[in-house]
């Protein structure tokens, strides 16, 4: 079904989408909050700019974004898929538990914050470009992946990554010697055992996006884990 969203407000939009079509095409989407919130087992493809929390507490449909989205994408989700074909806004995956998140293009400030894992979910978010400032702030659980295509100069990460971090995982495409994490995490060259896992990664991320795999491994892998589940433990403990 097609939807022309030119002249919906959001809570006329999703009403639309939660007719009893399985497969929706939004059209001229501008800033529309809350797409799909909450969907499970329908497709939905956008063509515009959806607003904030696109796909929140998303269990199990897939969304496709042709084009750029705002802040809150993939907020608490709990299973699906989520594709950007451009950047997304701050606040990518906060608390999101299941499901994954790939974007072309660039993530604003504190991307996967409080990402966690749920007992066999594993949430995974891949960004092509270089992700803001507090990327993994509190990291929990999850793996989150940094790509840094078309970089030619800057960080692929902004400042005061894994602040926080103390569960999951982070791998940056890069030798990451131009940053500084904090004394919690552990930053190490990937291994052959760690780039079996990032192929898993890059091989769906290139088929959704048109890149070459090859090329795209041929670059330095970094692999950052916490050293500690309670990073704050020194706080409470008695001198």
């Amino acid at each position: 079904m097609i939807i022309d969203a030119k002249d919906l407000g959001y809570k006329d939009l999703n009403e639309a989408l939660r007719g009893p079509d399985t497969e929706y095409t939004v059209n001229n989407c501008l800033g529309q909050r809350f797409i799909c919130a909450g969907m499970s087992d329908k497709s939905v493809t956008i063509n515009g700019v959806p607003g904030n929390a696109l796909g929140a507490y998303l269990n199990g449909a897939r969304i496709t974004v042709n084009g750029n989205a705002q802040d809150a994408v993939g907020d608490t989700m709990n299973d699906g898929e989520i594709i950007v074909h451009g950047s997304i806004g701050d606040a990518a995956g906060y608390a999101m538990r299941g499901g994954c998140i790939y974007v072309k293009g660039d993530a604003g400030y504190r991307a996967g914050i409080h990402m966690k894992a749920y007992k066999e979910k594993i949430p995974v978010m891949v960004i092509g470009g270089r992700a803001g400032s507090f990327l993994g702030e509190y990291q929990a659980g999850g793996v989150i992946v940094v790509l840094g295509i078309g970089l030619k100069d800057g960080r692929i990460v902004g400042n005061f990554p894994c602040t926080g971090m103390h569960g999951g995982k982070m791998i940056l495409r890069s030798d990451c010697s131009d940053i500084t994490f904090p004394g919690q995490v552990t930053a190490r060259a990937a291994t052959d055992d760690d780039m079996t896992e990032i192929r898993k990664y890059t091989e769906q991320f290139c088929r959704l996006f048109g890149y070459d795999e090859e090329e795209m491994i041929s670059s330095p892998f970094t692999v950052v884990t916490p050293d500690s589940k309670n990073p704050y433990k020194q706080l409470y403990v008695a001198n």
